[in-house]
């Protein structure tokens, strides 16, 4: 056997033979130059093979699931764009570049600038890069990229995974993904935990695996073994005989220790699954969807409206409401500025009030308006929290707002360093630990070169969660875990051990964190923690941990 290392993002245990993405297409020639009377047929052609690639993902988006519609009505849209085709076709009728030259050159800048951008749009150059890729295939006769067909279950291993690509994954045939770059919270990361497929991303030396080659991948562990013997084999057969877990709606340790299993949700339909997932409530609102793709706010009414198609699932629980988190890699034209010259520690998430107030008095308005239209227990936080005053700030005008509830999110260091005196001021903190790990390490977390910085088995960030969990106990206050972090089975209960006392991740992992905490006592999870903590790096952290947990050894986990 061979283990390949590389960071696990979704848990698991899968047995299957490899099926690689097909090679990246390559780069078009740049010397060719085509004589001017053959430009303008040429400059036609790249029209028609660009709304070719439209037409297709639009087909495909068409018997996709709802999230796989989205991502592929979202890329053909971008393949039809016109500034993309003009810059493509000008560069073949002025300059004499063949189509594919063209518009790989073109799409390439258009990537640049949205990398230069950092966050989001940084991860959106993947998309158009995609589309590059499938306009060339379609000029020069070549297979586009995209998933493999097989007729038998199969291990997807791909230098990367475009959103194109995940969208259409079948999960009857993939059963689990294997990445050589992205990192923990990228997009093959988020889906993979969506999909409830084992995932490992950032296993550089999984470019060696070939066609056929068999394969152990062990999602919890970050592990890919080659040729697994029979024993493993077995184990892995075993555990997938069992069939997926449910959860009973009631997050517990073995000690009988309540912790609330929320749900993270985005809008209405993601509040649908979440409450067919049994969860508790929802830990993170995420309200950016009421402002994306527009160019100017929504109002009051339409906030109300598509607030309360999410807090009418919840009905007797908790919803908690994140508050507008624009800017860096979610940048709105209404309110962030595009010249920042380094946006994720620019005017975002509650200090984009210094630009815009009104926003943040119209969505607090229209929030408790949609809370007192539902019979759902409404808190608020704000995003991106660093100081007191700036708590102070936000606590009074969700008061004024009738909304009594109201939190801060703990994403930046100096809120946890502080989170004594910041909690006397808010009712609860949730740890975005996405954006605490960035921070605190000093790491774009979509850079999959930093992906070993950005793993939440961190111990500093393990140490900052217990500081902000210490003052929470210390002022009465709870203190909550909504970032990626809590969807790990046994980071859950090494957060617990620190003193979390709710978990919110992606509606499908709810019942493996139920199961991971249903299996350790208090004690073990306090172990765990202090081991963790104290370790030296990530890697060693997740080993001790898991030496205080071996249940999660029987359950796959």
């Amino acid at each position: 056997m061979r283990d390949i290392q590389g960071v696990g993002v979704s848990a698991g245990l899968v047995v299957a033979p490899v099926r690689r993405m097909p090679d990246p297409v390559r780069e078009p020639d740049a010397g060719v130059v085509l004589p001017e009377d053959e430009r303008a047929a040429a400059a036609a052609r790249l029209v028609v093979a660009a709304d070719a690639v439209r037409a297709d993902l639009e087909h495909r988006a068409e018997s996709a699931s709802e999230t796989g519609r989205a991502v592929l009505e979202a890329t053909a849209l971008m393949a039809a764009d016109p500034t993309l085709e003009a810059t493509a076709t000008g560069l073949v009728t002025d300059a004499g570049l063949t189509p594919e030259r063209a518009i790989w050159q073109a799409a390439n800048d258009v990537a640049a600038m949205l990398a230069s951008l950092g966050g989001y749009m940084a991860e959106r150059s993947r998309d158009v890069e995609d589309v590059r890729d499938r306009i060339v295939a379609e000029l020069t006769g070549r297979p586009a990229p995209g998933i493999p067909h097989s007729d038998v279950p199969f291990v997807l291993v791909a230098h990367d995974l475009a959103p194109a690509d995940t969208a259409t994954i079948d999960t009857a045939v993939v059963r689990a993904l294997v990445t050589v770059e992205g990192g923990p919270t990228s997009h093959t990361a988020i889906l993979a935990r969506a999909l409830g497929l084992p995932a490992v991303v950032a296993a550089k030396d999984a470019a060696s695996l070939a066609d056929g080659d068999v394969v152990l991948v062990d999602g919890a562990a970050g592990r890919v073994v080659v040729d697994p013997d029979d024993a493993a084999r077995a184990r892995a057969e075993r555990l997938a005989a069992t069939g997926p877990r449910s959860f009973d709606g009631r997050g517990r340790t073995a000690s009988g220790t309540p912790v609330a299993l929320l749900a993270n949700v985005g809008d209405g339909a993601g509040a649908v699954a979440a409450a067919a997932a049994g969860a508790e409530g929802v830990g993170l609102f995420r309200t950016e969807f009421c402002f994306l793709d527009r160019t100017e706010p929504p109002t009051v009414e339409e906030q109300v409206a598509a607030y309360r198609g999410v807090l009418e699932q919840f009905a007797g629980k908790k919803v908690v409401v994140r508050t507008l988190d624009a800017g860096s890699d979610k940048p709105l034209p209404f309110v962030t500025a595009t010249d920042e010259p380094n946006p994720a520690l620019g005017v975002r998430g509650l200090r984009t009030v210094y630009r815009a107030p009104q926003l943040l008095e119209d969505q607090l308005a229209a929030i408790a308006a949609a809370a007192g239209q539902t019979e759902a227990e409404v808190w608020v936080m704000a995003p991106m929290i660093a100081t007191v005053d700036a708590t102070q700030a936000f606590v009074s005008r969700c008061h004024a707002h009738g909304l009594q509830t109201a939190g801060v999110m703990v994403e930046i260091p100096s809120a946890a360093i502080c989170a004594d005196e910041i909690l006397t001021e808010a009712a609860f903190a949730s740890i975005g630990t996405n954006d605490l790990t960035q921070y605190t390490l000093a790491a774009d977390r979509l850079l999959g070169d930093l992906a070993p910085l950005n793993d939440p088995w961190q111990p500093a960030l393990l140490r900052l969660v217990d500081m902000t969990c210490r003052a929470g106990e210390r002022r009465g206050r709870p203190v909550g875990v909504c970032g990626e972090a809590a969807a790990d089975p046994a980071l859950a209960c090494v957060l617990v051990g620190l003193g979390v006392d709710s978990l919110s991740m992606t509606a499908r992992s709810i019942a493996d964190v139920a199961a991971a905490l249903a299996g350790a006592t208090d004690e073990q999870c306090r172990d765990a923690a202090r081991a963790a903590a104290s370790s030296p790096t990530a890697a060693q952290a997740r080993a001790a941990a898991r030496e205080h947990l071996p249940h999660l050894a029987d359950l796959g986990l």
